[in-house]
C-alpha cells in the first residue's frame, strides 16, 4: 500500500465518524488514530477533560535538536445531509476526491499528519529532535476542551519549539506567477455588545417612546462603513515583496495589488486594518411593544499585538454621544504571530521551491482563529499554518470549508504527506 492510499483509507475512517461540536464525542477519532500509530510503534498517551472528548498526543523521540508538532483537531462543524450530494458521513472515495465533513477542515490533515510520523516510525527515523502529533479537540467551538485545556493541564505534553498547523498552504497564482501562502500570523477575534438604550412604549404611539431599535440604526451605519487607517505589518510586508518585488506605502498597496490580481487585493484588505462587522441585533420580542433597549453585537478582528484597549477610543468615536448606550467587550481569541526567518520557514520554503519549480512562499496573517494560538501563547513555540494544496484551486476550497459537499482531492492528500514528512526530517 502507497502512503497515499494509506492516507486516503484512514481519512476515511475518520470521516465515518461523526465528531460534530458539540457535542465533540471526539474520544471516536482519538481511538482510531491511537490504534492505528501503536500499530506502527508510535507511543500515544490520550488526555481529556471528559472520556467523551479526548485529546491524542503521540511522540516518535528524537535528539537534542528542536522539537516539531505536527497539529490537528478533530472535531468539525456542524452538517445538514440534505443539503449534501452524498452523506456527509460516507467517507466515499469518488473521482479522486475524498467526501466528508471535515475532510477539508481538518481530518484530511489529521490523517496526513498520522501517515506521516507513522511511517517515519515504520522506517526507523530518529528526528532531530521530538517529533509530536497532537490531535485535539474542541478547536471548532473552543470551550477549554482542546489544546488550550491541554496547554494549562499538560504542558510538558505539548510543549514544542515549533508547529505546523492548518491556515494555509493553498496554491494562488497571481499573474504568471505561483506563490504558497503560509499562515505565520492571526488576528484576534474581540467581538463586543453595543446596548442601545431608549424608552419602551406601545407601538401604537410610537411619539411618547423611545425607539432603541431605531437610535441602533445609525450606529449599525458608522460602523458598517467606517475604514480604519491602513497599516503593514511584518506579515503582509512579507507578502509584498514576494508579489510584488517591493513594499509600496500603506495607503497604495491594495491599488498596486488590483494591477496584479483580484484574488491578491482579497486576500491582503482585511490585514491592512482591524474591521468591524456588525452581525446580530436583538430588540423587543413583540410587534406591538416599542423597545427600550437594543442589543448589537459587533465581530471585531485585531490586528496582532493589537488589543481591545487599543482601538475602543476609536470605537467609541465612531459611535459618538456615549451617554445613550453601553459598550462592552465580550471575548477574546487570538493575536498572536511568529517570526518569519526560522529554520521551519525555510524548509518549507525549499520544500516548495524543490517540489514546484518556480513556485515561492508567501507570509499571510490567518484572519480567522487557529489553535496555533495556544501554543504561541503558552510556550513561544514557532507555529505556521501551511498544508500544501495545489489540485484543488484555493477558490473551490474556501467554498467548499464548512459547507455542503466539502471534499478534498487524494492528490493534495498526499502532497500533505509528503510535506510533512519533509519537515520532520528538516530541522537537524
Amino acid at each position: 500500500m502507497t502512503l497515499q492510499e494509506e492516507a486516503v483509507r484512514l481519512l476515511q475512517q475518520l470521516l465515518r465518524l461523526n465528531t460534530v461540536n458539540p457535542p465533540g464525542n471526539e474520544t471516536l477519532a482519538a481511538e482510531l488514530l491511537r490504534d492505528y500509530l501503536e500499530a506502527s510503534g508510535v507511543t500515544v498517551e490520550l488526555y481529556g477533560r471528559v472520556p467523551e472528548r479526548m485529546n491524542l498526543v503521540a511522540r516518535l523521540p528524537g535528539g537534542d535538536g528542536p522539537s516539531l508538532c505536527l497539529l490537528s483537531h478533530t472535531d468539525t462543524v456542524v452538517a445538514d445531509a440534505a443539503d449534501w450530494s452524498r452523506d456527509p458521513w460516507s467517507g466515499d472515495l469518488a473521482e479522486d476526491h475524498v467526501w466528508g465533513r471535515g475532510a477539508l477542515d481538518m481530518k484530511n490533515q489529521v490523517a496526513a499528519s498520522a501517515v506521516a510520523i507513522a511511517s517515519l516510525a515504520r522506517e526507523g527515523f530518529t528526528p532531530p529532535g521530538d517529533l509530536v502529533f497532537v490531535a485535539a479537540a474542541d478547536e471548532e467551538v473552543g470551550e477549554n476542551y482542546g489544546l488550550q485545556w491541554l496547554c494549562a493541564e499538560h504542558p510538558d505534553a505539548v510543549r514544542v519549539d515549533y508547529a505546523i498547523n492548518e491556515g494555509g498552504g493553498e496554491r494562488v497564482q497571481f499573474g504568471d506567477r505561483a506563490f504558497y501562502l503560509c499562515a505565520a500570523a492571526e488576528k484576534m477575534s474581540s467581538p463586543f455588545r453595543v446596548l442601545v438604550h431608549g424608552r419602551s412604549g406601545h407601538a401604537s404611539m410610537p411619539g411618547i417612546a423611545d425607539n432603541a431599535l431605531v437610535k441602533a440604526a445609525p450606529l449599525i451605519e458608522k460602523l458598517a462603513t467606517y475604514r480604519p487607517e491602513a497599516s503593514v505589518g511584518p506579515e503582509v510586508a512579507g507578502f509584498l515583496t514576494a508579489v510584488l518585488g517591493e513594499q509600496p506605502p500603506p495607503d497604495q498597496v491594495l491599488e498596486r495589488l488590483a494591477a496584479v490580481d483580484q484574488l491578491a487585493v482579497e486576500t491582503i484588505e482585511p490585514l491592512l486594518s482591524f474591521t468591524l462587522s456588525p452581525t446580530m441585533i436583538s430588540a423587543s420580542e413583540r410587534r406591538n411593544v416599542v423597545p427600550g433597549t437594543c442589543e448589537l453585537i459587533v465581530d471585531r478582528r485585531l490586528l496582532p499585538g493589537q488589543t481591545p484597549e487599543d482601538v475602543e477610543p476609536v470605537v467609541r468615536s465612531i459611535l459618538g454621544d456615549g451617554s445613550s448606550y453601553d459598550l462592552e467587550t465580550i471575548e477574546r481569541f487570538g493575536g498572536t504571530r511568529s517570526p518569519l526567518d526560522t529554520p521551519l520557514w525555510r524548509a518549507i520554503s525549499d520544500w516548495v521551491e524543490e517540489t514546484d519549480p518556480g513556485a515561492k512562499v508567501a507570509p499571510l496573517c490567518c484572519s480567522g482563529f487557529t489553535d496555533s494560538h495556544w501554543l504561541r501563547e503558552a510556550f513561544g513555540t514557532v507555529a505556521y499554518g501551511f498544508f500544501p494544496m495545489r489540485t484543488m484551486s484555493a477558490d473551490l476550497a474556501a467554498r467548499l470549508i464548512h459547507s455542503a459537499d466539502e471534499r478534498t482531492h487524494v492528490d493534495d492528500l498526499a502532497l500533505g504527506v509528503d510535506f510533512l514528512r519533509s519537515a520532520a526530517r528538516s530541522l537537524g
